[in-house]
Order: structure tokens, then C-alpha cells, then sequence
């Protein structure tokens, strides 16, 4: 395994691995502990969206999630805010980080008024997809047979996660699709999948990528013990 990008935002990895065991790692995301607004009390909405609508867009903010919450945190943020403006996620007042404070609620007109108290809670994606900590997917890298047209093709791109490299005959590159497609164009059989993915973690902002792919190791360990169990 190598390590093509390691950001808190962004995580990129160079891995031979088949799709059974990727596709495992990219659905245990959806099991990973993130902190959310769950529930909101409005005691004033002057707005032109409703509650329930207002109440979507808040559990939908990012929150910092730190090692030390457990099922039982309860986090409160207080918001009050008066037109004419627009209403912010960094609005929201709490113990916890608003990880983008620019993201829009609403807009308030002359003397429209919202007010509200939000909890927030730790879940996980397989209950609500604002719980998801961030995107992540792979794809295979290609490998494309030399030859000079495919060689120009593949030295002059500049789209792929690593450098082309050249092996004997064939190259190891990560193309885009329009240029896999003009090499298919001159020889379909040139270019095929490698044993090699590119395995990539984006992260919303409320735990690091790295984070996320080891708790997501951590949810695939703990699935694959309780199905152990549960054979005996």
C-alpha cells in the first residue's frame, strides 16, 4: 500500500486489493460515529421555509467530532437572529465546532425573526445519511500496452492521482475517460484494468479521512466477528 495524498480532507491510496474487499471498506463509512443536529426546537420562525425544512438543512452542518464522545453526548447550539440578513451556519452558538460556517439556512427579511435551540447527537450513515462522515470510492488504475500514438496519449495527461509509469511494454497510469477512450479508439485490447486500485476517502469536515478509513476498518472488524458468532 502507498500513500499517494494524506490531507485532513482528503485521503488517497494506492492498494492491491480486489473490489469485494474495497467495496466492504466504502460501505463500513456509513458505520462510523458523527456528530449531528437530531432534533431542533423552534420558538420563532419568521422565515419563508418551514420548520421541518429548516430542521433538514440544520442536521446537514458539519460538525467537529471529537475522540471523547460517546452514544450518550448531548450537544446543544442556541441560534437568534434578526432581519434583514442572510442566517449562517456559523450562527449556530455550542460547545461543539461548525466545521464550514459559511453554509445558508435562510434568509430573514425586516424585522423577521428565527430562533431555536438544536441538540446534537452521535449516529451513524446506516441511520441517516447526515451522519455520513464523507465520500469515499475507488477505481482501478490502467494498463495500456506501448505503443508511440498510446504513448503520446498517455504522456501528456495530467488528470490522474499518480505519474504514468512504464513497466517493459505497459504502462501503469490513472486516466480519465476521455482518454482511456481514444486509446480504446486504436486498440481496444490495449487497455485494461490493473490489480492495483486507487482507494480515496473525502472527508466533510467532521473527522479527518484518516480517521475515517481506520474506524471503518474498526466497523468491518466488529461486522465480520459478530457473523463469526453468529455461525457457531
Amino acid at each position: 500500500m502507498n500513500v499517494i495524498l494524506k490531507t485532513p480532507e482528503k485521503l488517497v491510496l494506492r492498494i492491491e486489493a480486489n473490489e469485494t474487499l474495497a467495496n466492504a471498506l466504502r460501505r463500513s463509512v456509513s458505520e462510523v460515529p458523527v456528530l449531528a443536529i437530531d432534533e431542533v426546537e423552534f420558538y420563532k420562525n419568521d422565515s419563508a421555509l418551514y420548520d421541518e425544512m429548516l430542521a433538514h438543512r440544520l442536521g446537514l452542518i458539519p460538525l467537529k467530532t471529537e475522540k471523547s464522545m460517546t452514544s450518550k453526548t448531548k450537544i446543544e447550539f442556541k441560534l437568534s437572529k434578526e432581519g434583514p440578513c442572510t442566517v449562517y451556519s456559523g450562527d449556530l452558538k455550542g460547545p461543539a465546532e461548525v466545521i464550514h460556517q459559511k453554509i445558508p439556512i435562510t434568509i430573514l427579511n425586516e424585522r423577521h425573526k428565527l430562533e431555536l435551540v438544536a441538540t446534537a447527537i452521535l449516529g451513524k450513515g446506516i441511520e441517516h445519511a447526515k451522519y455520513i462522515p464523507g465520500l469515499c470510492y475507488y477505481r482501478h488504475l490502467m494498463e495500456v500496452k506501448s505503443s508511440p500514438s498510446i504513448d503520446s496519449i498517455i504522456q501528456k495527461s495530467k488528470t490522474g492521482l499518480i505519474a504514468p509509469e512504464k513497466k517493459g511494454t505497459k504502462w501503469i497510469c490513472d486516466l480519465s475517460d476521455a482518454e482511456a477512450k481514444a486509446i480504446e479508439e486504436q486498440n481496444k485490447d490495449a487497455i485494461k484494468d490493473a490489480p492495483e486500485l486507487l482507494f480515496i476517502i473525502e472527508s466533510y469536515g467532521s473527522l479527518p479521512a484518516k480517521d475515517i478509513l481506520i474506524k471503518s476498518v474498526e466497523a468491518l472488524e466488529e461486522n465480520l466477528s459478530e457473523f463469526e458468532k453468529a455461525l457457531k
